[in-house]
């Protein structure tokens, strides 16, 4: 029986005993149009009572990575028949790769889905890991309160450069965008209050509105918002990398603190240039509640200016600064934690900064609502 030929290619040769040559030529790289593996199956199955076939490939030019991967598929298909495939007249580099294809076999289990765990393991997995949060974060916070006594007892090392720079970053760096989202909050206060005071006739009142907003509640809450985007994102960032450049485990090696000298001035410099950034918003916002009664609702400014004086008290300003202090000790611990637990890899670093800017928002929002329950319940 002549089996069909394809002499850029292949051609079967009937041997003794059951036995074929499967004559390979021409070039079989990426590009060129071979024939697949079912016509070279279909053509030595032609055949009958076939067991060995053996590869000619003296006529072989070109190949690559396809003329390896149709052996391999072809040594496949014909072992299930109990047809053996002599290869040794292939070309050594085809007989390494297809040696190391072989080495290991493919594991069985690779394409098996995944079970989905029940609800009550995600939510005993979920209990665990947020109880290793809780612990993680208590444990920060005892360190970060025995490098404060250090401090003040005059003990803790880091450097005063780095903390004026910290200073920088954290305070006058910071002014831009804190002027224009001030003002722009001070804008929107006015002409939203202006709208329904304009219906009782009371415009003057709007300057009350903005300035008790601001000075209570908005100011320390924007700019707290917008320093843990800022800043406590650059904390977890650069500390991350550091944790990646294996810098902090240096710093332990020689002996030095990084709680004191890495943390410490990034935690101290927060917290006292907030309440500073919040009074600049305070001040900005009622100049854009300004800019709404003059331009809107014709109010003069010494109208406005004595009506603010009259509305916002000490206890006003007070309040708002005691928030943004707080808010600033939150947004610098939860950057450093999270910068210093940062994991070994780049993706780690994102992670992180990630964590820090959405933990930040989050604890600065269930702050406020506590303080506001607070001192209603205190009467201020």
């Amino acid at each position: 029986m002549t089996a069909p030929l394809i002499p850029s290619h292949y051609q079967i040769q009937p041997l003794s005993n059951g036995r074929l040559e499967l004559q390979l030529g021409g070039d079989w790289v990426i590009g060129n149009a071979i024939p697949s593996l079912n016509e070279v199956k279909k053509s030595l199955y032609q055949y009958q009572n076939i067991s060995y076939i053996v590869i000619n490939s003296h006529s072989l030019g070109n190949w690559d990575s396809r003329l390896v991967s149709f052996v391999l598929r072809l040594t496949e298909v014909l072992s299930k028949d109990n047809i053996s495939l002599d290869i040794t007249d292939l070309p050594s580099g085809i007989q390494s790769l297809i040696r190391l294809a072989t080495t290991v076999s493919a594991r069985k289990d690779t394409h098996k889905k995944k079970t989905q765990p029940s609800f009550a393991t995600q939510l005993g997995q979920k209990a665990i890991s947020s109880m290793a949060e809780v612990q993680k974060f208590t444990t920060f916070i005892g360190e970060v309160y025995l490098s404060m006594a250090r401090f003040i007892q005059g003990k803790a090392r880091f450097r005063n450069q780095d903390f004026w720079q910290v200073v920088q970053e954290c305070g006058p760096s910071a002014l831009p965008i804190i002027t224009l989202i001030s003002l722009l909050m001070g804008l929107i206060l006015a002409f939203m209050g202006a709208i329904q005071l304009r219906l009782f006739g009371a415009d003057i009142y709007v300057a009350n509105l903005v300035a008790i907003g601001m000075t209570r509640e908005m100011g320390a809450m924007m700019t707290a918002i917008i320093m843990a985007g800022r800043t406590g994102a650059s904390f977890a960032a650069k500390l991350g990398t550091m944790q990646v450049n294996e810098e902090i485990n240096a710093f332990k090696t020689m002996g030095i603190a990084a709680m004191d000298f890495l943390i410490l001035p990034r935690i101290l410099a927060l917290t006292l240039m907030m309440p500073l950034l919040t009074i600049y918003s305070d001040v900005i916002g009622i100049l854009g509640g300004l800019l709404i009664g003059i331009g809107v609702m014709d109010i003069s400014v010494v109208e406005y200016y004595l009506q603010t004086q009259q509305s916002i008290t000490l206890v006003d300003w007070s309040t708002g600064i005691f928030k943004s202090s707080v808010y600033g000790l939150l947004i610098a611990i939860i950057g450093c934690m999270s910068g210093i637990q940062c994991g070994r890899s780049a993706s780690a670093v994102g992670i992180a900064t990630t964590t820090a800017v959405v933990r930040s928002i989050v604890i600065i929002i269930v702050a406020d609502a506590i303080f506001t329950l607070l001192f209603e319940s205190l009467g201020i």
